[in-house]
């Protein structure tokens, strides 16, 4: 039931997001044209990414979160932090292309003089955009979702590149020797989102390598496992993340002379220890060895 909910506010989340970028990239593109800002003409570039990217995020969603089968005997997670991955592709690819267009710009020294419609233009996207990054990344962080998360940063950047523009625009409307800083503006927001693009993918691609998570996570285990009565160390602890949710394996040495029921009953505590302190804990393999079998304790 819980798997349902959380796809399903995954889907409705996103859903919202693709209609209220659907809505942006003409409202953005209609007044950088007819209020001749080269920035928000660009601002409403990175709305059409934002369009798409909601795609990718649906198809993550739907695919990543179905339970486990005979062929994904662990599940389709990764499916989900892929999808991120491309979020964040995405946004580098973005980035480029407004960065180097800005560029071109400013050494051609092409002159725009943006009107006061590119400011109301850019100031809708600022108040909408940060609404929707609020109501995205709070149901991203209520489903445990990374992907969810990033496409709410994909929403920030779109909210602070719209920042730039106005400022760069309202600059230009004060003064209008600084038209340029139109463009300036413009290869600013480029910088951001580089810069938010190569986080999110980064993360994706830690975890797509079955890279440790944080030490504070690795230091949990090991002080929930050791604290169960029976359990005399650990060893060959393995853990790692698949759409945003944690998988472990652990060996527990416990007293040779235990029955097997007495093994269990340990093994049983330890995890549940472990799914009630570690957040996001998917699934926990534990095996129990005697002390004599165990490697030399350190």
């Amino acid at each position: 039931m819980e798997k349902v909910e959380s796809e399903k506010g995954a889907q409705s989340v996103t859903l919202a997001g693709g209609a209220v970028n659907a809505l942006l990239i003409g409202l953005k593109f209609t007044l950088g044209v007819l209020g001749n800002s080269q920035a928000l003409i660009a601002d409403a570039v990175h709305s059409v990414s934002d369009f798409f990217t909601d795609i990718v995020v649906l198809f993550g969603i739907w695919r990543g979160r179905k339970p486990p089968d005979e062929k994904h005997p662990f599940g389709h997670g990764r499916i989900e932090t892929l999808a991120t991955a491309l979020v964040g592709i995405a946004l580098i690819g973005t980035a480029f292309y407004l960065g180097i267009r800005s560029a071109l710009n400013i050494y051609s020294h092409n002159e725009y003089h943006p009107t006061a419609l590119a400011i109301i233009g850019a100031s809708i996207s600022i108040a909408v955009k940060e609404v929707l990054y609020h109501y995205t990344i709070h149901t991203g962080r209520r489903i445990k979702s990374p992907l969810i998360i990033a496409n709410a940063w994909h929403h920030r950047s779109d909210a602070f590149s719209s920042i730039a523009v106005l400022l760069g625009v309202g600059f230009a409307r004060i003064k209008p020797g600084w038209h340029i800083l139109d463009a300036y503006a413009a290869l600013l927001v480029s910088f951001f989102i580089i810069k938010v693009g190569l986080e999110i993918s980064a993360k994706a691609f830690h975890e797509l390598s079955d890279a440790a998570p944080d030490p504070e996570i690795i230091k949990q285990i090991k002080t929930c496992s050791l604290g169960v009565q029976g359990v005399i160390d650990i060893h060959d602890l393995r853990v790692r993340t698949s759409g945003g949710k944690i998988q472990l394996e652990i060996h527990l040495v416990v007293d040779g002379q235990q029955t097997v029921v007495e093994g269990h009953r340990i093994a049983k505590k330890v995890e549940g220890c472990l799914l009630e302190d570690i957040d996001g804990l998917s699934s926990a393999t534990i095996h129990i060895d005697p002390l004599e079998d165990a490697p030399v304790l350190s």
